[in-house]
């Protein structure tokens, strides 16, 4: 279970088409072999979209799932599982 409602659902849903159509992008401006420093901003823009979808899904992660969890006394095994998560972010 998560804890994305329809909303969020809808609204990641439109920020992720919004991302894929970047990488489109991306990819017809590398066939069209544009600029590399004008590739690069597009790079960057598509890993800010991402890392902003990837923090409300956290956010809503731990308002949801894991403050669940510790309610009901298996916050440990979600807590561990949420710093695994966050260890792979930090790389």
């Amino acid at each position: 279970m998560n804890s994305l409602c329809d909303l969020d659902r809808k609204n990641l849903i439109t920020r992720l088409k919004r991302i894929e159509g970047q990488v489109r992008g991306l990819q017809r401006m590398i066939n069209e072999e544009k600029y590399c420093v004008d590739i690069l901003h597009q790079i960057n823009a598509v890993q800010g979209g991402l890392k902003g979808v990837s923090l409300k899904i956290m956010d809503k992660h731990v308002h949801g799932c894991v403050q669940r969890a510790v309610k009901n006394q298996e916050g440990d095994e979600v807590i561990d599982e949420l710093m695994e998560v966050l260890a792979k972010f930090t790389d």
